[in-house]
């Protein structure tokens, strides 16, 4: 096997492990994973936030945040509350029901990598960046909107993103 075959079969297995993950999140909570990260993201904060802080908490845009929000209140999960200071914004915030679902929630399969990634040495993880982020480059993959967190959705063209990047859903 030709060694850009090895690496292509990794990042293979890499974004099969991820599926599965998100396979066995949704059996188990109802939930995709940019859900999950965003229930998590409102949970980690005492305060209310607006859809732009939260999309920039959770490196989405703001199109991709509203219409994962949209199904997160038809569950009941969060709730969306425009603001009596100033009416143009709206805040976000979990409701019991998305805080309960959050307790019993699995663990995210980022969790256990960024365990394994922070035990290996500053000099092992500089070049596990660089060679991932040259991998996204030689894939032209470098300017899609992406989250830190691991997922695998269907990507399609954002109509309300001005660099007419793609999106997950």
């Amino acid at each position: 096997m030709q060694s850009y075959e090895e690496v292509l079969v990794a990042i293979r297995q890499i974004i099969r492990s991820i599926d599965l993950h998100s396979r066995k999140l949704n059996k188990s909570t109802g939930l995709t994973g940019p859900q999950l990260v965003i229930l998590q993201a409102l949970e980690q904060v005492d305060e209310n936030h607006t859809i732009r802080e939260l999309s920039n908490i959770v490196n989405l845009s703001q199109a991709t945040v509203t219409t994962i929000l949209d199904r997160l209140e038809a569950k009941n999960l969060v709730v969306r509350e425009r603001s009596t200071v100033d009416k143009r914004k709206v805040h976000v915030r979990l409701t019991d029901d998305g805080k309960e679902l959050l307790a019993n929630s699995p663990k995210p399969l980022q969790e256990e990598f960024i365990n394994k990634f922070q035990g290996m040495e500053e000099w092992e993880q500089n070049l596990l960046l660089s060679s991932v982020q040259r991998i996204a480059r030689m894939m032209n993959a470098e300017k899609l909107d992406a989250s830190p967190y691991l997922e695998v959705s269907s990507i399609t063209p954002d109509k309300n993103n001005p660099n007419n990047q793609t999106t997950k859903k």
